[in-house]
């Protein structure tokens, strides 16, 4: 009998590749054989490589800009090159079906699979679809959501509304885990301050701005992002990392509320763990607006506030998160009306019914 095989894509930040860590082992426990196409250097290889029973593809990338850049005239030879670069790997390997979660490097990938007759499946986070998923659609079976209103910007028929993907290691956190690690006690609440897998270097200095303040009346567990740490910062009530992997689960577990970027995947999880948050969207001259519509989703259903960048300061920043804090309960009481959904189990099934039948 064949052994089944899937291979994914999706990379250049950790948003594009956390639904795919969250699928691999469902695979690899039902003996499929995994492959992964991504970036030759980006953060997705980084991601990937802990994990044995998967092997890893490299392809040139481009990224695709909305703005004027010199980098323009020579990335689209990249994207060109990836795509026979992954046409040949998917030619030679032959998957029963692709899932890609999106990022530039994921554009090649999906055309490859294509040109092999290899069903493809889409995963879009945003409410929004990204770019680079609005130039794959097209050559896609089924496009999978997180929100329920991102149908009507797909074509007629290919949505298919699942919910968002949680992974199963942020459901087994332990509190007291987490105070051990940050050393810290439970006689002040905990306030958790992520910046998206880079970091995000205005939030880190407001938030060092407004650190008297805060620590008055919070512990803070900073991840700021990779070269971001202040050593110089030095409090009992204050713990700075430039990002954490196994004891995450452990960290959210203890959080009582959370400062964070607008991404879907964290945001969703947040939902799912009932943290109150204060979001802080990338601007629309970061990024396409895809934080700002999910930001202004959440906060229409009252499950986060929201700090425009623009308006962060010290004074805005503390001001905000003492606001949340002192209404915690009530985000908490809307997030309880949030199901919370296996969406794993039914993105798992889906993507097995996607792939070609078996073969003997």
């Amino acid at each position: 009998m064949h052994k089944k095989k899937i291979m994914f894509t999706g990379g250049g930040s950790a948003g594009h590749v956390t639904v795919n860590l969250a699928l691999i082992p469902r695979f690899v426990e039902e003996g499929w054989s995994v492959d992964y196409i991504g970036s030759e250097a980006g953060i997705e290889r980084q991601l990937i490589a802990p994990l044995q029973e998967v092997k890893y593809y490299g392809i040139a990338t481009g990224k695709l800009r909305r703005y004027l850049d010199w980098q323009n005239v020579k990335d689209p030879f990249k994207v060109v090159k990836g795509a026979f670069q992954a046409y040949r790997i998917i030619r030679k390997e032959k998957p029963d079906v692709l899932f890609s979660k999106g990022g530039f490097v994921s554009v090649p990938v999906v055309l490859g699979a294509k040109l092999n007759r290899v069903p493809v499946l889409i995963h879009e986070s945003d409410l929004t679809p990204g770019l680079a998923n609005r130039i794959a659609i097209p050559l896609a079976t089924g496009v999978c959501t997180t929100f329920s209103e991102t149908e009507q910007y797909l074509p007629a028929g290919k949505a298919r509304y699942v919910g968002a993907v949680i992974r199963e290691q942020l459901k087994q956190g332990n509190a007291s885990r987490g105070r051990s690690f940050c050393s810290f006690s439970s006689s002040k609440p905990v306030l958790l301050i992520m910046g998206g897998s880079l970091g995000a270097r205005k939030i880190n200095q407001a938030v060092r701005s407004a650190l008297g303040r805060l620590t008055e009346r919070f512990q803070i567990v900073h991840l700021c992002g990779k070269g971001q740490v202040e050593p110089s910062l030095e409090s009992p009530y204050y713990r700075q990392y430039e990002y954490i992997n196994e004891e995450l689960p452990d960290v959210l577990a203890m959080a009582d509320v959370v400062i964070s970027r607008a991404g879907s995947n964290s945001i969703f999880e947040f939902l799912y763990l009932r943290k109150p948050m204060l979001l802080i969207p990338l601007t629309k001259e970061q990024s396409r607006g895809d934080q700002l519509l999910n930001a202004r989703a959440f906060q229409q259903a009252g499950y986060s506030d929201v700090l425009f960048e623009e308006q962060m300061t010290a004074e805005t920043l503390a001001s905000s998160v003492e606001a949340l804090y002192a209404s915690r309960d009530k985000y908490v009481e809307r997030m309880e009306q949030d199901e919370r959904k296996d969406t794993l189990s039914v993105l798992f099934q889906m993507i097995k019914n996607t792939a070609k039948p078996s073969r003997k």
